[in-house]
């Protein structure tokens, strides 16, 4: 399919979602669009019958009041019919608004009042109640048409409506009015707000990024460009919709190239469908990629002796040769034979079992990514490279080029964007893929825009000399320690993060003349470490407050602060002292946004009284936190935390 002609698609002037579908369908009409297991069998849909469907849903809303200015609330997990519910309000001169569907009913409400919701989809009986809880605050709220039948029988309430009824109204309309779906296409224009993607809000209510069909798919095609993207491509759509980045993804980028968007059955059983469909494009956050690498140590220290010879052998080539085979670099050809035999007997092996026999690109982004663990794949075969963007620029900025991969940098300015420092190190930009405006937010949309029209993203960043950017930390959390040194919490949490053992990190310091640090243990990883030395546990709480698990994770900062301290610019921010929580960081405790970014300024003074201990001088301090259950439920957990003090080494001299 890939060597189809593409001029019919060459919408270079006014192009939208629906336009590019419509000429998918042209080009390609049996090419797979969509695939979704269910059931356990994968279903799959090609683009001429994903156009019919957009057509009929188009039909069926517009029958039901939905109209151009409109937006369209989208809320479950990555389903077809709902990126196809989008488009069809596309087509009609709508705005699609996802939300995130792990989101409790409360936490809707603002963006469903904020976005004037009259209509939605919602996936199944789960997010149709959490709708239901708070529809008397949203008057505007009209219809709710929902994907799964399952458990709805027994509802009565008119605003409810199965999608195949929806369905079933859009043929009739559509036959007794067949131009009015071309027509509304027609009208449509590229300046027109495709999507309001709201922001996390970690420092306050999100704001809603309102995104054009031009940026959008100017995003898309340039991403496709850098790395030829084409329909003989596929992707796992697994990530919440409500992020930009699965809409970067499953909708500009898929459109853009005509490639196939994969849904898996759950959020549960996603490796084993990633091994069923062996996708060619991923995506991933770094937590991901830290957890699968996390499962394979666990594998491996399971396995036998003789199997993990072999596999450390085969590692220890793959790190000498493995990133310059892949980047086309020189190397020997005794290498290359032990790289052929590493790759039959240990990398092809692993690459299947994380689902990624087929991947062709790999993508990280949100958070920096360990050397190690970046090296770890790279040098097994995954083209693992880092992008960089934001809600407000499509997550569209930079992305490194095959062979121009550097594990601290996020590569060069994508094409059609624009790079600058700013007098405080803040990164601006501006090009293609820049938001049209903040949601009903006019002050807020000025203040993000300097006076040239640059972006202010908010990061502090560097410019190296290949032209890389390299991003230090958020410019509003970057400060100084008390002496006047810089402070950049960011920076050193991710540090943190690249061992295994640890999930999360809090750091403090800022005016203060040492750095602290609040840390999450991995459960996994680190229960799996106390089951091979017998060390008996109930829990999370339990084992977080075991002796030994406060060493184990007092090693892990030592050896940061070891490797801090030969870095010359941020060398003396090393952690002197830290406890390990009690309980996990969770969203639902607002500790954490959807996205799973901390709330800092949430997180200090939730916990102030361990704050002022450490700084106090105290060793342990009693604290009792109230939590919230995923049912709504409240409850406490409480337990005296010891305060672990860690060695500090001299800079430069470590």
């Amino acid at each position: 399919m890939s060597s189809q002609p593409q001029e019919s698609l060459d919408l270079t002037r006014d192009a939208t979602f629906p336009r590019l579908l419509l000429a998918h369908a042209r080009v390609r009409p049996a090419h797979p669009a969509y695939r979704e297991k269910f059931l356990g069998i994968w279903q799959t849909e090609s683009w001429a019958d994903a156009a019919k469907t957009v057509r009929e849903l188009a039909g069926g809303l517009a029958s039901k009041g939905f109209g151009r200015g409109m937006s369209l609330g989208i809320i479950g997990d990555n389903r077809p019919r709902l990126y196809q519910a989008m488009m069809a309000a596309h087509a009609l001169g709508g705005t699609a608004v996802p939300l995130y569907q792990d989101a409790v009913a409360t936490e809707m409400t603002y963006v469903l009042q904020d976005a004037e919701i009259g209509f939605a989809f919602a996936e199944d009986q789960e997010q149709v109640d959490k709708l239901l809880e708070i529809a008397d605050q949203i008057p505007a709220l009209r219809h709710i048409f929902y994907l799964d039948p399952r458990g709805m029988r027994g509802y009565d309430d008119a605003r409810l409506c199965f999608i195949d009824e929806l369905l079933e109204t859009g043929r009739s309309f559509n036959q007794a009015k067949p131009d009015y779906f071309d027509a509304q296409v027609a009208l449509g224009q590229s300046s027109d707000v495709s999507v309001i993607l709201y922001t996390s809000g970690t420092t306050g209510k999100p704001k809603g990024v309102c995104q054009t069909h031009a940026s959008m798919i100017g995003a898309g095609r340039g991403a496709c460009e850098v790395d030829a993207l084409s329909p003989a491509d596929s992707v796992m759509a697994y990530l919440p919709m409500a992020w930009v980045g699965d809409f970067l993804f499953s909708m500009a980028q898929c459109l853009a190239s005509g490639f196939t968007v994969n849904c898996p059955e759950s959020r549960e059983t996603v490796s084993t469908d990633m091994k069923e469909i062996g996708p060619t494009y991923y995506f991933a956050p770094p937590r991901v990629y830290e957890g699968l690498l996390t499962s394979v140590t666990i594998r491996m220290e399971d396995a036998g002796r003789i199997k993990r010879k072999m596999f450390d052998y085969f590692m220890s080539v793959a790190r000498q040769c493995g990133s310059n085979l892949l980047d086309g670099k020189p190397v020997s050809l005794g290498q290359r034979l032990l790289y052929a035999l590493g790759n039959m007997f240990v990398y092809g092996p692993l690459r299947n079992t994380l689902g990624m026999s087929n991947i062709r690109v790999a993508y990280t982004a949100g958070e920096a990514i360990g050397p190690d663990l970046f090296r770890f794949y790279r040098s097994i075969g995954v083209n693992l490279k880092q992008l960089y963007g934001q809600t407000e620029t499509c997550a569209y900025v930079c992305i490194q080029r095959d062979g121009e991969v550097k594990y601290d940098s996020v590569g060069k300015p994508s094409p059609g964007v624009e790079i600058r420092i700013g007098d405080n190190s803040e990164v601006l930009v501006r090009g293609v893929s820049m938001m049209d405006r903040y949601y009903k937010n006019v002050e807020a949309t000025n203040e993000a825009f300097d006076a040239d029209g640059y972006f202010r993203t908010g990061d502090a960043g560097v410019i190296d000399s290949d032209g890389d950017l390299r991003i230090i930390d958020r410019a509003k959390d970057v400060s100084t320690l008390a002496n006047g040194k810089v402070f950049a919490p960011k920076y050193i949490e991710n540090k943190l993060k690249f061992f295994s053992f640890v999930k999360e990190a809090v750091v403090f310091g800022s005016g203060r003349e040492t750095i602290s640090a609040f840390v999450n243990i991995d459960l996994e990883a680190v229960g799996n470490w106390a089951e091979r030395r017998n060390i008996a546990y109930s829990g999370y709480v339990d084992l977080a407050g075991n002796a030994a698990v406060a060493e184990l994770i007092r090693g892990c900062i030592e050896k940061m602060n070891e490797e801090l301290s030969k870095e010359s610019m941020l060398g003396h921010a090393q952690i002197s002292k830290f406890l390990v929580l009690h309980k996990e960081l969770d969203p639902d405790d607002d500790e954490l946004t959807r996205t799973r970014k901390v709330r800092r300024g949430f997180v200090e003074s939730k916990y102030a009284p361990l704050v002022s201990a450490i700084y106090g001088g105290l060793s342990e301090q009693f604290i009792e936190t109230q939590v919230r259950f995923e049912d709504g439920r409240e409850g406490k957990v409480s337990a005296t935390l010891k305060i672990h003090e860690v060695p500090t080494f001299v800079v430069g001299k470590a």
